[in-house]
């Protein structure tokens, strides 16, 4: 499995709504990395497969093993960012169609970055995705960068 040099040239709705391209940390040959626009705990993602299927059992084979390549990445890459206590990866699928997880790590402790602190207010029951902040547009970049500067491999 190898990375993909360069993003994918068309998004698929759900990259679109959660801020493709500005909100990219790391992009795969299926699999694409974001950040939640809107942080319900400090470096929220989002796991978005770029295959073109609406059922998590509909993936093509290299969609399934690249995933573990993606999971380990991402456990790698927010550990170094800020060592959470837990993580949740959700995949709901009620709004959005394309294959997708959210990607939560949990924290005991509020988390302070550049001066904004983010709670986690589900802490430590079921994550609450309403809670948490929306940062503007410089704040949620700031957070990409620092989110993609710890990502094992380096940038993307």
């Amino acid at each position: 499995m190898t990375l993909s040099s360069r993003p994918p040239a068309a998004a698929n709705p759900t990259m679109t709504k959660f801020g493709y391209p500005q909100t990219l940390v790391r992009d795969y040959t299926h699999w694409t990395v974001l950040l939640r626009p809107h942080q319900a705990t400090l470096g929220a993602l989002v796991l978005v497969c770029k295959d073109d299927a609406q059922a998590f059992g509909a993936l093509p084979a290299g969609a399934f093993a690249e995933l573990q390549r993606a999971v380990a990445d991402i456990e790698a890459g927010l550990t170094a960012f800020r060592p959470y206590q837990k993580i949740n990866y959700l995949m709901l699928m009620m709004v959005d169609r394309d294959v997708h997880f959210h990607v939560l790590p949990r924290y005991a402790e509020a988390q302070s970055f550049d001066g904004v602190s983010y709670p986690d207010a589900g802490w430590p029951a079921a994550p609450d995705l309403t809670g948490g902040l929306q940062p503007d547009p410089a704040a949620l970049g700031k957070i990409v960068a620092a989110v993609t500067a710890c990502w094992p491999g380096g940038t993307h």
